[in-house]
């Protein structure tokens, strides 16, 4: 069973009101699935929920989306080369979100603004926030990984204290 559901199991309000938010969630399909993706491990990361990160590798695995690729996330600037313009955008604009306070200038948004639409990139700037939630939460009641990316082929890396890679 997956740990955030035990964890939330203790208060069964809380859990059937959050996997409905999540079933209505995964509904959302006007952003590229892979920027998604790239998103929403990028705010694991940042936040330094390693569990988030596991399941996350593991979602990018079974979505086919390259793990050579997803595996760099922790340290994209280091492999900027890997990443197309707009996928370091998205992540960019994940990390700035999750920052505290919000660091997410205007350029910034209005650039991804313009190469999404608004539709996308209202989705992209809830599923940070979504997974703002997640990774806090997550973070906050203890969870670490529960080894999912064990099957994938390449294995994400492994956060430091601080979320760092």
């Amino acid at each position: 069973m997956l740990q955030p559901a035990l964890a939330m199991g203790h208060h069964p309000k809380v859990l059937r009101s959050y996997f409905s938010f999540e079933s209505k969630v995964a509904r959302w399909k006007a952003l590229d699935p892979a920027l998604k993706t790239l998103a929403e491990m990028a705010s694991a990361v940042t936040i330094g929920c390693s569990w988030c990160v596991d399941f996350g590798h593991w979602h990018a695995d079974r979505l086919g989306l390259p793990l050579e690729k997803v595996s760099k996330v922790p340290d994209w600037r280091s492999h900027e080369e890997s990443f197309t313009e707009l996928e370091r955008l998205v992540m960019e604009y994940a990390e700035a979100m999750t920052a505290t306070p919000p660091a997410v200038t205007d350029e910034l948004a209005e650039s991804l603004r313009g190469r999404l639409g608004d539709t996308a990139f209202v989705e992209l700037t809830t599923m940070v926030a979504v997974e703002n939630l997640r990774s806090r939460t997550n973070s906050a009641l203890g969870l670490h990984s529960q080894g999912f990316s064990d099957a994938c082929a390449i294995p994400p890396r492994p956060l430091m204290p601080g979320g760092a890679a």
